[in-house]
């Protein structure tokens, strides 16, 4: 037992055990955050006698006559000034990594008010953001050096919100003081915590499995096996995914759980699962698509090793092709890709009720969840009710359930509350990733440089697990073509099964790895032309009135050529400049069910926004406000956002596919305008008091393939160019993006997306490696190559907006996954223009940033 001075406070320190879990376990303190246990990310910052130092990797004994801060220390005037610059600047999207960064400007600005932003960078380098790309909470830190400097007063927030407006988010107070919980944070009284014994090999006979000394533990309180899984098979679209893996099974990945351990002790449950012992016939996983599709491959799943087929035909491509004036010709290979979420997966599920349970969890979809456990357990989704806390990021990494379908097991059987959540490795090892893709591009032009026709074969691997790895292909085919005029196309692609870590959405779902190819294809093709990369895409930009390659006329809501003009002139002064152009659906679209809902209840003076779109930092309580409140004019001091409940808030959808902004944004326009209907006849909010108005959306569109000249694939979709600027040496010194995104929702918002999907675009095309090995994941948080504050280049955001707007949602469009389509492939050109070598494999080799060895 030791004495610890904790925000001020002497406080007694039981059991010698890492600081953070001090602060988190016994003091209960939660704006430092788990988000790696291994010193990477920077989460668990707290400040040490003015120091900022990493809770995660000391013993707490270490601190012993020392003083250590948190968020939650900090004084009355601290905290209103972090509160009010993190929120103005848009520094706060999901929020996970902000109390640790908050730590950091403190440790800065208690000795320096007058910092550069050389002095930011260094003072945040040891901490990873996801969401921003840094540049916003760099300009936060300055922003709050200034008001402790100037003694300046808070701001009073408007009473008005419009569209297009500077305006502070609905979320990022709480996200900013620590207050704001997050699955990890909610404790409970008699909680268990459970495991999953994962496969030691890709792939493996299980010939036995003994639980026997597990059991005999002290601690232990309930193992489950496949045995106990009333319906085993789960899955996002496919019901191909296994809860667990028995006796006489094969496994599929080393993510494949084949028991499930339960204990009261937190600290025990590795030791117990360790008793768990399995006897494996250990066999030669398959690790490429090639091995996957030969004649003699082992069939991964029953229905074969090909998961998906997709394909785009329009007009005549080999005709188009064989009678055009250049041809080019190339093959393209992209990697996995890691989300790096600064908050690991985390759910809890106990007992609620006679027969049902409550889910806590941290995901993109809480009625997916409600549908895929109510399946595993055989009971109606009414018994499973789901409630959303803060995410700490997705971006496509948190549509599939991970840990949710355990908790929920282990809870079922035990009638406990039973919490489980991934370590960071676990998270690396076992969570989706960006699908690989290998591509075969042939694109032509004619004399003048203008598209006439394009083949693709795109072969992706899904990995042990279909995830979502169908549409996924879907996208990467529709896409593949570009956001330009020509229509003689013909794309086809199958996604494989392999014994490797699964794939599955990520931010541009299949059009980054696409767009990669043709963007360079398309500089290839401007060579032959004779005329200048920039010129030759302003050419063929898609314009009002045109026909996109999937057959679609562009409505006079298209601005790609304007975003091309934005950025002629820094491309043109730069010699080692890349440019790529990109474009990204919004909604599910193809003929799908695309549906958004939104309540809103008057409650105790306060208008009450319900709706299950999942917030994974992107900003939808803030869509939602801003929207109600430029239509009906209330004042945004009265909204309060709900989080995600399948008992409160109508099923609106996964957040994905950019969807949001435009299905749940016009279903909020619409509930909008009826309470606006009220508030004309004269009525306060007081008078309506205990009222409800329901707002309905439903895209319609075209399914692939529809038997028409000119289908409606997607209500809407957003344009973007990117430039990538280099120095002699390859180091990328400045990015510059000009977007189309309709009619910006919050500007900081809209910004702040953008740029951290160039930084995340960055590192997936120069920086990031995620290694999976003959199936075995190799990689660790601190090793993929995640770019950090003083590595990341200046960022400049253009937003261009187009003639005329898309009648839904204000006319606002979604920005999340495009804002990272063009970046890689603006790499690969800018690296061209440097070296005169073609790099067709990300991460790109061969550069500043990954040298030949």
């Amino acid at each position: 037992m030791f004495i610890l001075n904790v925000n001020g406070k002497e406080v007694q320190c039981e059991q010698d055990k890492s600081l953070l879990s001090f602060l988190r376990d016994d003091l209960r303190i939660t704006s430092a955050k788990d988000g790696c246990s291994e010193g990477a990310c920077g989460t668990c910052t707290v400040l040490v006698d003015g120091k900022a130092v990493k809770a995660c990797v000391q013993k707490a004994s270490k601190f012993v006559g020392k003083k250590v801060l948190t968020v939650e220390g900090l004084s009355e005037r601290e905290k209103e000034v972090y509160e009010h610059c993190f929120a103005e600047a848009g520094a706060v999207q999901c929020g996970f990594c902000i109390p640790g960064m908050i730590i950091c400007a403190k440790s800065l600005l208690d000795v320096n008010l007058a910092p550069t932003i050389e002095d930011v960078k260094k003072a945040i380098k040891g901490n990873i953001c996801r969401c921003t790309g840094y540049k916003k909470i760099e300009e936060a830190i300055l922003m709050a050096a200034d008001f402790f400097r100037d003694n300046k007063p808070i701001p009073v927030q408007p009473k008005e919100l419009k569209m297009n407006q500077h305006f502070k988010r609905i979320d990022a107070v709480e996200k900013i003081n620590g207050t704001g919980i997050y699955v990890d944070d909610i404790e409970m009284e008699g909680m268990l915590y459970a495991k999953g014994v994962r496969s030691k090999y890709p792939r493996a006979l299980i010939n036995k499995i003994d639980i026997s000394k597990a059991l005999a533990h002290p601690d232990c309180i309930r193992i489950l096996l496949k045995k106990d899984v009333p319906d085993n098979k789960i899955g996002h679209i496919k019901q191909d995914w296994d809860v667990m893996r028995g006796e006489g099974d094969i496994t599929r990945y080393v993510g494949d759980v084949l028991a499930l351990v339960a204990t009261d002790k937190k600290d025990k449950l590795d030791e117990i699962c360790n008793l768990v012992e399995i006897d494996y016939t250990e066999l030669k996983p398959v690790t490429t698509p090639e091995d996957a599709l030969k004649y003699d491959a082992p069939l991964i799943h029953d229905d074969g090793n090909i998961m998906s087929r997709a394909g785009l035909v329009r007009g005549d491509a080999d005709t188009a092709i064989r009678n055009s004036k250049y041809v080019v010709t190339t093959k393209y290979k992209t990697s996995w890709q890691e989300h790096g979420f600064m908050e690991p997966e985390c759910a809890i599920a106990l007992p609620e009720g006679e027969d049902g349970l409550l889910l806590y969890t941290s995901s993109q979809s809480i009625y997916d969840e409600q549908r895929e456990v109510s399946k595993m357990l055989k009971v109606e989704p009414e018994k499973i009710h789901v409630h959303a806390a803060l995410v700490g990021g997705g971006f496509g990494g948190k549509e599939d359930m991970s840990v949710q379908q355990y908790a929920a097991l282990m809870a079922w059987y035990t009638k406990k509350p039973v919490k489980v959540k991934f370590t960071r490795q676990e998270s690396l090892d076992y969570h989706v990733k960006r699908h690989p893709m290998e591509m075969e591009f042939t694109m032509s032009c004619d004399e003048n440089g203008y598209f006439t026709g394009m083949k693709g074969l795109i072969i992706a691997d899904t990995g042990a697990y279909a995830s979502l790895g169908g549409p996924v292909l879907h996208r990467a085919c529709t896409h593949a073509a570009g956001p330009y005029n020509f229509q003689n196309i013909d794309i086809y692609g199958m996604s494989v099964y392999t014994n490797n870590v699964v794939s599955g959405a990520f931010r541009g779902f299949g059009v980054t790895q696409s767009c990669f190819a043709t963007e360079n294809n398309i500089n290839l093709l401007a060579e032959k032309a004779g005329i200048s990369p920039w010129e030759i895409r302003h050419r063929n930009a898609i314009r009002p009135g045109q026909t996109l390659p999937n057959g679609q006329i562009a409505d006079d809501s298209v601005a790609l050529a304007e975003c091309l003009e934005a950025v002629k002139e820094v491309y043109e002064n730069n010699p080692y400049a890349g440019i790529a152009c990109g474009f990204k659906n919004s909604g599910t679209g193809m003929g799908k069910k695309d549906i958004g809902r939104v309540i809103l209840s008057i409650e105790e003076g306060k208008v009450h926004v319900r709706t299950s779109a999942s917030c994974m930092g992107q900003g939808i309580g803030q869509m939602c406000a801003t929207i109600l409140c430029d239509v009906s004019g209330i004042d945004p001091a009265i909204i309060v956002h709900e989080h995600a409940d399948t008992e409160r808030t109508p099923n609106s959808g996964t957040s994905t596919a950019s969807r949001q902004t435009v299905v749940t944004g016009e279903a909020t326009r619409r509930v909008a305008e009826k309470l606006k209907i009220e508030l004309n006849k004269g009525l306060t909010i007081k008078d309506l008091e205990g009222r409800e108005f329901y707002g309905e959306y439903s895209a319609q569109t075209d399914p692939l393939g529809a038997i028409k000249e000119n289908p409606i694939s997607h209500v809407s979709y957003s344009y973007g160019v990117q430039v990538v600027i280099l120095n002699e040496e390859g180091r990328c010194e400045k990015v510059v993006a000009a977007y189309d995104v309709g009619t910006p929702v919050n500007i900081q918002s809209v910004e702040g997306q953008i740029e951290g999907g160039m930084v995340m675009g960055l590192g997936y095309g120069m920086t990031e490696e995620f290694k999976c090995e003959e199936g075995y994941p190799k990689s660790k948080l601190g090793t993929i190559g995640f770019m950090r504050a003083p590595e990341t280049p200046e960022l400049e955001v253009k937003l261009v907006k187009a003639k005329g707007q898309i009648p839904e949602a204000l006319g606002a469009k979604g920005c999340g996954e495009l804002c990272m389509i063009p970046t890689a492939p603006a790499c690969s050109h800018a690296y061209y223009r440097l070296d005169g070598k073609l790099r067709t494999q990300l991460p790109l080799r061969d550069t500043y940033y990954n040298k030949k060895k």
